[in-house]
């Protein structure tokens, strides 16, 4: 409840009850996830599994994600949010006691794969598309973005403070606690929190259902555009799932010997940073544009994390990373807020869901590949290769885009005054 005050100063007085259930919901998940992707490759660890099981675990649990948000998404269509939500919540539950009481890998690798532990942290999800559809029936478009960026920030806030929750292993095993016990423990928090979410969400007023019986329209006039934005999306969650946090914490514990708790530390500073970048990209997309805001930012953070991978020291390492984290969510706010601007009201659930499926299942792919590099002694070539396809799909996403403004950037057209043509 501590953390759901303290989100209250980031959500104005005026905004729908509606979006503050979503902001509250989130907040609760992201706080899980943000201490559950950091402890996933550690409690793995413990269990014995290599360095390439833990990659085909975080392929599984990502490539199950995709699934689940494609069902979800046929679903969604012409239902009620509220229940839906609601029910992923209490999978989310049901995953963290499943984790907690289970430690046979073959058993591991089912509950990965339907369960909602997120190796990514939060930035693949089946909750995802619902969330975006709710707030964006739920506010005005000007004030569009700015609402997902503080949708935006406040996960990345909760995911920050989650990972400096990772901590918490270590520090109830210097109590005397064995420590597989406490990796336990965790996740039966991670479960409790998907109970107190599932709360947050029914509190969503229900939707409206059509009169005419008829159910939600699926993409129409916006779906080449649609088909387009899924498709380079799919690169860069493709190249993004070389390094998830789960992946990048266990290079810092392999590289350089990290400790959990100061990877938890890393993680929530890095967490910091990305959050506060949400409003900056709400701001600077008002200046330059959203696509505009996506390309500028992103470049430069591939490019730190490309010398990252070449850091000789672990200080290097981390300060880079740190660079990359101020820049490189950036693109999360706008890429949503333009998906959402540049196709019609009745497709906003499908286009929500089709950009967000192809990107769960790009981004499933890579981990275990990942995970074979880790094993093969090749620790810099995920990073490289995560760095480099980003840096291609941002040219990319700037080529076929660059002309395809949303309502509010189109140019003004000034009346001619009279006597004039």
């Amino acid at each position: 409840m501590n953390l759901l005050r303290s989100m209250r100063s980031l959500v104005p007085d005026g905004t729908s009850h509606a979006a503050k259930c979503v902001f509250a919901a989130r907040a609760i998940r992201d706080f899980g996830d943000g201490f559950v992707a950091v402890l996933l490759p550690a409690y793995l660890l413990s269990l014995g599994l290599s360095a390439f099981q833990v990659g085909v675990l975080a392929t599984l649990a990502l490539f199950g994600s995709a699934i689940l948000t494609l069902g979800i998404g046929l679903l969604g269509a012409g239902r009620d949010h509220r229940r839906l939500l609601v029910a992923a919540s209490g999978l989310m539950a049901a995953t963290g006691l499943a984790y907690a009481l289970v430690s046979d890998y073959a058993i591991l690798l089912l509950v990965a794969f339907a369960g909602t532990v997120n190796p990514s942290a939060g930035s693949t999800s089946i909750f995802v598309p619902l969330e975006h559809t709710v707030l964006t029936g739920a506010v005005a478009p000007a004030a569009r973005t700015r609402t997902f960026a503080r949708y935006s920030l406040v996960g990345a806030l909760a995911g920050a403070c989650g990972a400096l929750a990772a901590g918490t292993p270590d520090w109830l095993a210097s109590l005397g606690l064995e420590r597989e016990a406490a990796f336990k423990i965790m996740f039966l928090a991670y479960g409790l929190l998907g109970i107190l979410g599932g709360l947050a969400y029914g509190r969503i007023p229900a939707g409206k259902r059509r009169a005419d019986g008829q159910k939600t329209a699926a993409l129409g006039p916006s779906r080449g555009t649609v088909y387009k934005l899924a498709a380079l999306f799919s690169i860069d969650s493709f190249a993004g799932g070389f390094v998830v946090q789960s992946l990048l914490a266990l290079w810092l514990f392999e590289r350089f010997d990290l400790s959990l708790a100061a990877a938890g530390v890393f993680f929530f500073w890095a967490g910091l940073l990305s959050a506060l970048s949400f409003p900056v990209a709400a701001w600077l997309s008002t200046r330059i544009g959203l696509v505009n805001t996506m390309v500028y930012t992103h470049i430069p953070s591939s490019l730190c994390m490309i010398g990252a991978a070449f850091a000789p020291t672990l200080d290097w390492a981390l300060a880079l990373l740190l660079a990359r984290s101020a820049l490189s969510q950036m693109d999360v706010p706008t890429r949503s807020s333009y998906v959402m601007a540049v196709v019609t009201e009745p497709e906003r659930p499908a286009a929500a869901s089709v950009t967000a499926v192809p990107r769960s299942l790009a981004s499933a792919a890579s981990p275990a590949l990942a995970g074979a590099l880790f094993a093969a002694g090749l620790q810099i070539w995920p990073l490289l290769i995560c760095g480099g396809l980003k840096i291609v799909y941002d040219l990319m996403l700037l080529v076929a885009f660059r002309h395809l403004k949303p309502p509010e950037e189109a140019p003004r057209r000034i009346a001619p005054s009279k006597g004039h043509p």
